[in-house]
């Protein structure tokens, strides 16, 4: 995918993660409809728990706030089948839904029934992944940033002795438009800096698989020259770490994530995941949610987009990019704790209180 950013403005920028309908000096039309609006909302998985506890409830919260209560959300779970994702959103056209807000499993299969949204005069949003079709706005996060903030990570870790380390790349799934991003950043950052020696594409993103990419690639190499592992989340780098423990490799080299999950800071605590990305959630949801009710009212984005992307099919959709944060042993309790999204308590189980305790997390 080749995807073109075009440069925010400093005041558009300064926007975006206040995120209110009227905010910096938005204006509504006269004509605007009530705000009895219905937003379809479809997600793609379970298997991350940011879906669920994070991105649909703070859409539901925004959605409810900026139509003073009277809009709702419908909601629909693909649960990783491209195929089940297409009849939700085609039963969300004939429910007549004001506004779509779909966060596709599948990015080119969904093309054709967002194609028929637009035939229905229903907007889409597409949220965290970039749907092809005829899309109307698009939230995410820098996916290529993401990409390089995760391998400038692994070279840190493995600090002098890059130059003559073997590693292995374990990518997400080819389906996923924000996989072929993570991984063109990931590239940027390492290729000619390390042995790039196995790389895999990782079906559904699913740890399992990740974890029979790691033993192979183990096996072929011998785990005593694997020197750190380029995992694009959390969840599969849980699964890289399992095959790693059970080849009984020690002390386990550094492996990155993405999504800032409560195992993974866990394995940070613990010392057996190098890093996570930090994506903060709220904003990126908030902003989809006031897309969608501003596209619904037939208002402009320009309050809220600050950028532009080009999709393979679609070109200057209007955007919000969310910045993203590196996590590491040093910056949990200024980042995920003070955000909210876990306590101490939460990541600090039994289990984890004396390494929690080595760090200062208490």
């Amino acid at each position: 995918m080749n995807t073109l950013l075009r440069s925010a403005t400093g005041a558009a920028s300064a926007c975006v993660l206040s995120i209110s309908l009227t905010g910096c000096g938005g204006e509504e039309n006269s004509g605007v409809i009530s705000n009895e609006i219905v937003v379809g909302l479809l997600l793609p998985e379970r298997q991350a728990a940011r879906y669920e506890k994070f991105d649909r409830p703070v859409i539901v919260d925004k959605v409810d706030r900026l139509t003073i209560g009277e809009g709702r959300v419908v909601y629909a779970n693909a649960n990783q089948d491209a195929a089940l994702q297409a009849r939700q959103l085609e039963n969300m056209i004939e429910d007549e839904v004001d506004v779509l807000i779909v966060d596709a499993v599948d990015s080119k299969a969904i093309a054709s029934s967002i194609e028929k949204a637009k035939e229905a005069d229903i907007p889409v949003v597409a949220f965290d992944r970039l749907a092809e079709g005829p899309i109307d706005a698009y939230t995410s996060f820098d996916n290529e940033e993401v990409g390089r903030v995760q391998g400038k990570a692994l070279l840190k870790a493995l600090g002098d002795q890059a130059g003559d380390s073997r590693i292995v790349m374990m990518n997400g799934a080819i389906t996923d438009p924000n996989a072929a991003m993570f991984k063109r950043g990931a590239h940027a950052e390492l290729d000619g800096k390390v042995d790039i020696a196995k790389e895999y594409d990782t079906e559904d993103w699913k740890p399992e698989n990740a974890k029979a990419n790691m033993q192979a690639a183990i096996t072929a190499l011998n785990s005593d020259r694997i020197a750190g592992v380029y995992s694009a989340n959390d969840g599969m780098a849980g699964g890289v770490i399992a095959a790693l423990k059970a080849a009984g490799v020690t002390p386990l080299p550094p492996v990155t994530g993405q999504d800032a999950e409560l195992d993974a800071v866990q394995r940070i605590v613990a010392g057996e995941q190098y890093m996570s990305v930090y994506k903060p959630y709220a904003p990126e949801a908030a902003a989809a949610a006031e897309m969608a009710v501003q596209l619904a009212k037939g208002m402009s984005l320009h309050t809220v987009a600050q950028t532009a992307v080009d999709s393979p099919t679609a070109k200057d959709i209007p955007a919000v990019l969310v910045p993203v944060i590196p996590l590491t042993k040093g910056n949990i309790k200024e980042t995920v704790v003070n955000d909210g999204i876990f306590t101490v308590a939460e990541i600090c189980t039994p289990k984890y209180a004396a390494a929690c305790a080595k760090i200062g997390l208490t």
